[in-house]
């Protein structure tokens, strides 16, 4: 794992995106999906950090808002110093090639009618980045990810589901970005090609000092690779710190029963945390804490209102059960 990195890359505050929940003819709002509710997050140069949490909790809108593919309705996200939610359109084409995205599905984020030589090079070719020829581009970014020349003029229906992540991988990387969301980018791969997939994405990041903000569902993958881990709950990051010690000393409730979901050989399974009932909608969060109707340790305070952030021994928590 890379050392730990200080300077900050990309800094969210209190960045909201709320989707309106239209009714009747005239389409009048009549309320909102709270997907992401009021989350402040740091990432770093070189730094790897893990947003997990159940699905529905928010994790994709967070990346595609910070990416500007969803509007954020209030909040800042700066990058390399620079507001991105004030810039128009113009202004952001710049940032676009900076900030790119590995997405969960590595098929149906591809385009079948393109072959991989096309694929690879459309991006770099806009940004007037390619020095040479298009093949030869095509190429060096082809072997970075560990594929052959005999790809090149191939669709991406004759790849298996891994070259097509590790194809989705080269054309993140042909506009020389700095920063990466990769959306769940492993989700859909057998445990196998998980792990060879893992392992690029670590080897690239040491090599070409990337970021990532990468999105899971699955606790036991993204210690793998991630320095820091925050957990999201119905839209708000309730707990975060570095990776080692959010998985092995847990200590939101919400936290607790993720990390006894992962499987470890030989553990008693007697120990798992299991929650009662869904997640709520976002459309209707609970009064309070948005987690206390499925909390072991809920206390009467807890549908009164939302626990202040805590630091507590270099983390961060959205708990009353370490208010003072």
């Amino acid at each position: 794992m890379a050392n730990e990195p200080n300077n900050t890359l990309i800094n969210l505050r209190h960045l909201k995106t709320w989707f309106p929940i239209r009714r009747g003819v005239v389409g009048r709002t009549v309320g909102h999906i709270r997907a992401v509710d009021d989350v402040s997050l740091e990432i770093h140069d070189g730094e790897t950090v893990g947003l997990v949490g159940e699905s529905g909790c928010g994790k994709t809108t967070l990346g595609r808002t910070l990416l500007g593919l969803e509007t954020a309705t209030a909040g800042e996200v700066w990058f390399e110093g620079t507001d991105l939610l004030t810039l128009s359109e113009r202004q952001m084409r710049p940032h676009r090639r900076k900030l790119q995205m590995i997405f969960q599905d590595p098929f149906s984020s591809l385009n079948p009618r393109m072959t991989v030589l096309d694929i690879v090079t459309e991006g770099a070719a806009l940004h007037g980045l390619i020095q040479g020829s298009r093949e030869g581009e095509a190429r060096r970014l082809l072997q970075e990810v560990g594929l052959g020349d005999d790809a090149m003029h191939r669709y991406p229906h004759e790849f298996s589901g891994g070259q097509r992540q590790r194809l989705g991988i080269a054309r993140a990387l042909s506009v020389q970005p700095t920063f990466i969301v990769c959306d769940e980018a492993v989700s859909a791969l057998d445990v196998s090609v998980q792990a060879q997939v893992i392992n690029l994405l670590m080897d690239l990041r040491e090599r070409r000092g990337l970021s990532y903000l990468f999105i899971s569902h699955d606790l036991s993958v993204v210690k793998l690779i991630s320095h820091r881990i925050a957990v999201m709950y119905l839209g708000r990051v309730v707990e975060s710190g570095p990776s080692r010690e959010v998985i092995e000393e847990p200590l939101h409730p919400y936290t607790k029963a993720l990390v006894s979901a992962i499987p470890v050989p030989g553990r008693d399974r007697t120990d798992r945390i299991v929650l009662e009932g869904e997640i709520p909608s976002p459309a209707n969060p609970p009064s309070g804490c948005a987690f206390h109707p499925r909390c072991p340790s809920a206390m009467a305070m807890c549908s009164q209102m939302w626990p202040t952030e805590r630091e507590i021994d270099g983390r961060r928590a959205c708990c009353h059960l370490y208010d003072a």
